[in-house]
């Protein structure tokens, strides 16, 4: 099985001059914990994740109404693509210790890869299982 064939497309975005108070936002209206950085061209310039708003910004005492979003946003983003197999997917969930990827082809985002994707199709259950419990038992080390 592909990635296309599960992914989620024409997922939530936000573009790197929004501030990070706009993300976060939209990570409260779509109960979604991290968001794809795209320019208005539709490539992936990065990640922002409910924790990058909170230790990059508000931690760091900067106003999150002001702060723009490529200042606090993950630069190396680690992704797929729409025609990786489902079990290379699970295993880069795995090792990069995230729970969705951005699906990018020639450039452009064109969608996002949940571990929950993964976990709703039963030929995948076995792949999914890993992932969670890889991400879970290195989390439970930091």
């Amino acid at each position: 099985m592909k990635v296309s064939d599960i992914m989620s497309g024409s997922p939530v975005t936000v573009a790197p001059d929004e501030t990070a108070l706009h993300a976060a936002r939209l990570l409260s209206r779509h109960n979604v914990g991290s968001l794809p950085v795209c320019g208005t061209d539709g490539s992936l310039r990065g990640v922002v994740t409910d924790r990058d708003i909170v230790l990059r910004c508000v931690a760091n005492g900067e106003s999150p109404a002001k702060t723009p979003v490529r200042d606090i946003m993950s630069r190396s983003v680690v992704t797929a693509s729409p025609e990786d197999d489902i079990s290379r997917v699970s295993e880069l969930m795995s090792r990069a210790q995230v729970r969705r990827l951005p699906v990018v082809s020639e450039g452009q985002l064109v969608g996002v890869i949940a571990l929950g994707d993964l976990a709703r199709r039963t030929a995948c259950d076995m792949e999914a299982s890993k992932a969670l419990t890889d991400i879970s038992a290195n989390l439970k080390r930091l």
